[in-house]
């Protein structure tokens, strides 16, 4: 009767063995997390960021910076793939599809941005800045980060300001005072902020697309254009525009942004590390546009061209002209004028 006994707990012994056995296989079959087992790894995102310019160009080397800092800073799990050269469209349908989500992040100038925020416009306003300094004193301030949060009701998260720098004005005529502007067909963009300051300068507004205007000037359509050092170099019109003059007219910045339909979809601590990473690479950009804005400079001297500066007290005569651009185009903004103005 013990032995009988004793084989009968033997055998329930044995049986509950192989039920543990099952259930521990079933858990495993069905993704338990059975010792030894890895975590599955965490799903990387995969953003696009588009760029006008070439890959050599300081914005789009900028562009690759940050791409590398947020891939390093998020242990890859945030891969940003950047497509230079306008490879995902022009400039007004990358900025529509970041808008919707459809592209995550650009660089474009602010005046492209101020369709959307209006008060944009006064960035851009002619000799609003004495110099350079003063003006990263205004954007990398307290009124910098405003003008940024006003892009977020069009769906856009402005994260940094890029160096566009400064625009003067070449022509086929020796210019270092106004009066050597009078009469002059000046090439401007289709803008009526930048044709309404040619005229003030008294010289004739003539608005025409960028590449035409290499010819214009060959033909003697128009006399002169405006631009910065890089693009006067680059697109070889100081090859029929000889002379420069430093009348730095307008700064006008560029903004570094993303999608705000992006943005939402990042944890607090990646947004932190996305904007950390865009303050770091607009450092960079501003780096490669100085030695870019030299590096042409130099290039077009060696060429011959006769690079100025307005003569004394001239500046202060350019100045005064744009008593009535700034009556209009930046009426209601007096004090925010004055404050930028005052910094």
């Amino acid at each position: 009767m013990d032995i009988l006994k004793l084989l009968l707990l033997l055998l329930k012994f044995a049986s509950a063995l192989a039920l543990t056995a099952f259930v521990g296989c079933n858990e495993k079959k069905n993704g338990g997390t059975a010792q030894g087992e890895q975590k599955a790894e965490p799903k990387k995102m995969v953003l696009r960021y588009s760029e006008l310019h070439p890959q050599d160009y300081p914005t789009t080397q900028a562009a690759y910076k940050f791409a590398e800092m947020v891939e390093e800073k998020t242990g890859g799990r945030i891969h940003i793939e950047v497509y230079h050269g306008g490879q995902l469209g022009d400039e007004k349908s990358v900025v529509e599809q970041v808008q919707f989500g459809a592209i995550d992040f650009t660089r474009v100038s602010v005046t492209v941005l101020s369709e959307f925020e209006k008060s944009l416009n006064i960035l851009s306003l002619p000799y609003l800045y004495k110099d350079a300094d003063q003006m990263w004193r205004v954007l990398d301030g307290e009124i910098g980060d405003k003008f940024l949060s006003k892009l977020e009701p069009s769906n856009f998260v402005g994260l940094s300001w890029f160096d566009g720098g400064s625009r003067n004005f070449y022509t086929h005529d020796k210019v270092t005072k106004l009066e050597d502007l009078k009469g002059k067909k000046i090439r401007v963009q289709e803008s009526q902020l930048m044709m309404e300051m040619v005229a003030a300068l008294g010289a004739s507004a003539t608005p025409m697309p960028y590449g035409e205007i290499y010819s214009g000037l060959q033909t003697g359509i128009i006399d002169g254009a405006e631009n910065n050092f890089p693009s006067y170099e680059s697109a070889s019109h100081y090859e029929v525009a000889k002379n420069f003059v430093l009348d730095e007219h307008t700064r006008t910045p560029e903004v570094q942004f993303m999608s705000k339909v992006t943005w939402d979809k990042l944890s607090a601590d990646d947004q932190k590390i996305i904007m950390e990473c865009a303050k770091e690479s607009a450092k960079v950009e501003r780096e490669l546009w100085a030695a870019k804005e030299k590096a042409s400079e130099d290039k077009v001297v060696a060429a011959g061209v006769s690079v100025n500066t307005l003569e004394d007290g001239e500046k202060e005569k350019f100045q005064a002209a744009m008593t009535p651009i700034y009556a209009k185009f930046g009426a209601g903004y007096e004090d925010l004028i004055k404050q930028i103005q005052e910094k």
